[in-house]
């Protein structure tokens, strides 16, 4: 038997969802009319508990009689039809802002009405779309907005939105809350920001891009540099003020990069190499200013103050360079003293010119990377010019010789010495040759100890400190050393004067005992010492001896100087002399007229210390000897006699002998140094690492050695090819470019 169906129940529970859907439908044109302010009263709560109580029992019936998916289906026809036929006639009729608006109203009725309607569908939110994992009512209902409505229309939207930010930005008047709401309309269709940013964010930054394009080549030809960077400074502010006012805050990145990229990035090289107004002239003016203002913009672009930081180290450069230009030229055409001052004045305004632009690097350029390493390599580039025959380090050497000894040429305070000094150590930072810088002030600070030349103990030591703290111990421990050598040395004197005291010789000796590891290597010569002197040495050994035996006294008659008495027919007169002239003068005592051959027999000088003695006394503004015959040349058929008749206005003067040019000698002993110097550093290098290319034994040499000095490559190549020769080093076999170490 077959069962037929029962049709008068399918028939009874159809009816039953027919007659639920129709109060649904009286509720939800009741909600329409509220939402559209026609006269209608409120929901009650029983209005609303009866809607949701039809939904329930229609949906919680038995299957196949489950109502629950026609429900679903039915609030989605109805919110898409009511969008579609209602909401988007009532905005498509409306142009410009009116549109916007009715847009905003229509959205937030309908925000409500879905509000309303899930309420009504609660059960199926609960329970039917929660087991089938379906969209929620809500999200199906801005769904419905968005396709039905918003992708018909965003179009016109965007151009309407784009068309008042652009009158905006031309300063014209714009309700800025409509667009602010608007923006949140278009978040909230979205249900989140990515179809704001896909919708309208991406055609906003066009034409936001198209704008200011525009503009910029408007006004790169209308105004100068600094009026254009105050445009674009204004620009970048009120885009910041936009986003603050009407667009979200993720926009803002976006858009700045936009209108700085439009605005200063585009047109970079023609805005900053303006000749008139670019960065170049801002320097050269000294518009600090216009200058912070640039450095302010372009230093949040990536790579945006490559120009800008070039410019400055071309400026930089150019100034250091012509005022070393000008020394050459000076020094070309003059010498001796007058080149000397010349020196000494290009040194003063190099600092004077590092300090002029330390104060554009921390002002206006915020102090920041690009322009640090800038001006580090324009003052690398200055720092290591040589003016004529002299290096950039003999000439830093020469002005702190000039600041520390007595009666230099530059009269300080203490604070501007210690100030100087300091400055002069912050160029010796710049200086390749650091080993060579060492060797000429170590001459110099040797002679002004020596001589009792130097003004200070107190900044001798302070500048020993500064180049301590730059280059390290090993770099002043010679110096170091020398300072306290002459302290215990002068304290031993102290004690040889006691003993003269209880011994007397007739004369006032003074020597100083010193450790010849710590001193430069000076020109000795047997002289052969009047009986005066002898009688001062004689005295000075056996005083020594029996204090120290062990030790051997060289003596180097070289840095000693004399006061001797000329007894002159017009007045005695005092000459302070080096010892050289005060022996060879003294040969007049027993005689009258001496040859030049008697004098260099008698002295046992060789002949060229012997010249400049005899120079100084017979040839110069002080003739305390008569040369025959009388010109200004010597040669070894000369003869000299005392000037009796000999005078000066002054009761003491002194007499200087000329020194040694010891630059030539300076210069061949850091070279030799360095060969040492590299041969120790590849052999650190390689002991630690074993086996190196030779590519990396070139780079950590130099790591190692750019505190002393630039190593040359061809150098090192020598010195790696010595090493290899002495056994300390091998190629591989296989590969020639490595290098092993040997045990």
């Amino acid at each position: 038997m077959t069962r037929k169906p029962h049709k008068t129940r399918d028939k009874k529970v159809t009816s039953e969802f027919e007659h639920g859907w129709n109060d649904l439908l009286k509720g939800i044109k009741k909600l329409k009319k509220i939402l559209d302010g026609l006269p209608e009263p409120q929901f009650s709560p029983e209005d609303h508990i009866n809607l949701y109580t039809t939904v329930y029992n229609l949906c919680t019936q038995k299957a196949p009689n489950d109502n629950s998916e026609q429900f679903y289906k039915k609030y989605k026809e109805e919110i898409e039809t009511y969008v579609s036929r209602t909401l988007l006639p009532l905005i498509r009729g409306k142009y410009d802002e009116f549109m916007l608006i009715e847009l905003v109203k229509r959205w937030k009725n309908h925000k409500v009405m879905v509000r309303w309607m899930s309420r009504f569908f609660q059960y199926l939110d609960r329970f039917y779309i929660a087991r089938r994992a379906l969209p929620p009512l809500y999200e199906v209902g801005m769904t419905c907005f968005r396709e039905q409505l918003y992708q018909k229309l965003h179009n016109t939207v965007n151009d309407i939105l784009v068309g008042l930010v652009a009158q905006d930005r031309d300063g014209e008047q714009i309700d800025r809350t409509l667009l602010k709401n608007v923006m949140d309309v278009l978040v909230e269709i979205g249900m989140g920001i990515t179809d704001y940013v896909n919708e309208f964010e991406t055609y906003m930054l066009k034409d936001t891009a198209t704008y200011y394009s525009r503009k910029a080549l408007d006004w790169i030809l209308k105004y100068s540099c600094p009026d254009y960077m105050l445009k674009a400074e204004e620009c970048l502010k009120r885009e910041r003020e936009r986003v603050c006012h009407y667009l979200p805050g993720i926009s803002e990145p976006k858009l700045v990069e936009t209108v700085e990229t439009e605005l200063l990035v585009v047109h970079a090289n023609q805005l900053l190499e303006k000749e008139q107004s670019g960065c170049l002239a801002l320097l050269r003016d000294e518009k600090v200013d216009d200058l912070y203002r640039i450095c302010s913009l372009y230093h949040k672009i990536p790579q945006g103050l490559e120009l800008v930081s070039s410019i400055f180290k071309q400026h930089v450069t150019d100034e250091g360079l012509a005022l070393v230009n000008q020394a050459i030229e000076i020094a070309n055409n003059q010498v001796g003293k007058e080149c000397d001052a010349h020196e000494q004045v290009l040194v003063r305004k190099i600092i004077e010119l590092h300090d002029k632009h330390m104060v554009y690097l921390c002002n206006c350029f915020m102090n920041l990377s690009p322009f640090r390493k800038s001006f580090k390599e324009a003052f690398e580039i200055i720092c290591n010019k040589n003016v004529a025959d002299r290096s950039s380090a003999e000439l830093l050497a020469t002005f702190c010789d000039n600041i520390l000894k007595k009666g230099g040429s530059e009269k300080l305070s203490d604070e501007a010495i210690e100030d100087t000094l300091e400055k002069v150590v912050t160029l010796l930072a710049y200086v390749d040759s650091k080993d060579l810088f060492a060797e000429f002030y170590r001459k110099k600070l040797a002679h002004r100890l020596l001589c009792d030349k130097s003004a200070s103990d107190e900044h001798e030591r302070s500048m020993l400190t500064k180049m301590k703290q730059l280059c390290g111990g090993q770099f002043t421990s010679k110096m170091e050393g020398m300072v306290t050598d002459l302290m215990l040395a002068r304290e031993d004197s102290a004690q040889f004067k006691r003993y003269l005291s209880i011994l007397p010789i007739g004369i006032d000796f003074t020597v100083n005992v010193l450790n010849t590891g710590y001193w430069p290597t000076y020109r000795t010569s047997d002289l052969n010492l009047p009986a005066e002197m002898v009688r001062c040495v004689e005295a000075f050994k056996e005083y020594y001896q029996d204090k120290s035996r062990k030790r051997r006294l060289n003596w180097i008659y070289s840095l000693g100087n004399c006061n001797i008495i000329g007894n002159f027919d017009p007045k005695p007169i005092e000459l302070v002399m080096s010892t050289y002239q005060g022996a060879v003068l003294l040969l007049f005592n027993n005689s009258d007229k001496l040859s030049y051959s008697d004098i260099k027999s008698q002295s046992n000088l060789g002949d060229d210390d012997l010249v400049r003695v005899l120079f100084t006394l017979s040839c110069t503004k002080y003739q305390i000897l008569i040369k025959e015959p009388s010109t200004k040349m010597l040669s070894p058929t000369d003869s000299f006699e005392f000037n009796p008749k000999f005078t000066d206005r002054m009761r003491r003067i002194v007499i200087r002998l000329p020194a040694h040019q010891e630059r030539k000698k300076v210069v061949e002993d850091v070279d030799k140094d360095r060969r040492y110097i590299i041969d120790a550093s590849i052999v650190r290098i390689m002991k630690s690492r074993k086996i190196l290319s030779h590519q990396q034994l070139n780079t950590q040499i130099v790591e190692q050695l750019r505190q002393l000095f630039k190593p040359d490559f061809k150098l090192i190549k020598k010195r790696i090819e010595d090493l290899i020769n002495r056994e300390y080093l091998e190629r591989d076999r296989e590969n020639p470019n490595m290098f092993r170490y040997l045990a």
